[in-house]
């Protein structure tokens, strides 16, 4: 990668980050060589690198479709086929970094977000998939359950779904709940990466505003998240948490532009990284310059808004039934897990 682009101004002289969010072989190869530090996968990722790189992977797929394994267990063997692949391609860095970086994310069953007896022993498989596994649970009161207890037990966690201020937030107090307990026991604990969809927060209040016709412009939209990770980022330097936020869901390069300088890991996908490696944007740490005041003014006119932008907007039995949860859950079901159980 030429040594002169965005993205390489940004790793070299703030302190963000970045994991590429992609699972097929040779975009991760590309993910590599512009700087990536971990890898961000989910159920529909993961299925589209089984049809790419089926021919590549041929033997593994073959020997799990020869099992004639149960759905459920079907498509968690599968998907550990392209999770480990991408986990083998970071292990160097993994073990040179001693493992602070190149982990690789691997995401439990979405369709059991709420269901902690299978999140947690499915938890516990996937962390024994590779040593820089760090596993996807939801940020659900069920999800934030099992990732105290897996932090507790020094699994690596990165807690997903997750869209808001009172997400992240909790998050946090849950890892630092599990760091505490795992010290304990005399064991090192589990790192925690909180993600916050940015652009799905976007996604989900552009329709909210258009259902309910509230006075707020497409400029005001695309800075929701914005604001929202913005606060979040505040509170986390304030309470010195040890959890990572990690951005993702990028809808355009001002995600990355405007947060940049931030002590977080941003995921970008390859179509956002091709933008930062060819394109040029204010090479400044814009992290500290807020949201104006009047758009948040205005945003917060609606109660959906408000619900992801306050840290106490939303307890966590509320978390499952917030709009943009069942949105992107069903999406990760439908068009991710299931497809990866009819895999043929």
């Amino acid at each position: 990668m030429p040594a002169d682009t965005y993205l390489n101004w940004v790793i070299r002289n703030t302190s963000t980050k970045w994991w590429h969010d992609s699972a097929e072989a040779a975009e991760l190869d590309l993910g590599l060589e512009r700087g990536a530090v971990g890898v961000t996968t989910n159920p529909f990722l993961a299925n589209l690198a089984l049809a790419k790189d089926r021919e590549m992977w041929a033997a593994a797929i073959d020997g799990v479709l020869a099992r004639n394994l149960p759905a459920e267990a079907k498509a968690e063997a599968l998907m550990q086929i392209a999770v480990t692949q991408a986990a083998q391609k970071f292990l160097p860095q993994f073990e040179a970094s001693r493992g602070r970086s190149g982990f690789v994310c691997a995401q439990v069953n979405p369709a059991r977000a709420g269901d902690r007896d299978c999140m947690a022993p499915m938890a516990r498989r996937f962390n024994k998939w590779a040593p820089n596994i760090a596993v996807k649970l939801p940020a659900t009161a069920a999800g934030l359950d099992v990732l105290e207890d897996a932090v507790a037990d020094g699994i690596t966690i990165t807690c997903t779904v997750s869209f808001t201020v009172p997400q992240v937030v909790a998050i946090a107090e849950r890892h630092r709940a599990g760091v505490r307990r795992a010290r304990e026991k005399g064991i090192e604990p589990g790192k925690c990466f909180a993600v916050i969809m940015i652009g799905r927060l976007d996604d989900f209040l552009r329709e909210v505003a258009h259902d309910s016709q509230a006075a707020v412009s497409e400029s005001d939209i695309r800075q929701a998240g914005l604001a929202a990770t913005k606060r979040a980022y505040a509170i986390y330097k304030e309470r010195g948490y040890e959890a990572v936020l990690l951005v993702a869901a990028l809808r355009g390069d001002y995600h990355l532009t405007e947060l940049a300088g931030a002590d977080l890991i941003m995921s970008i996908a390859p179509q956002y990284q091709k933008a930062f490696v060819t394109q040029d944007f204010p090479r400044e740490a814009r992290i500290a310059n807020p949201v104006p005041g009047d758009v948040v003014e205005r945003l917060c006119r609606m109660p959906e808004f408000v619900r992801a932008y306050e840290p106490d907007g939303m307890d966590p039995g509320e978390f499952v039934s917030f709009g943009a949860t069942q949105r992107t859950l069903c999406q990760f079901v439908e068009v991710g897990w299931r497809l990866i159980e009819n895999f043929r």
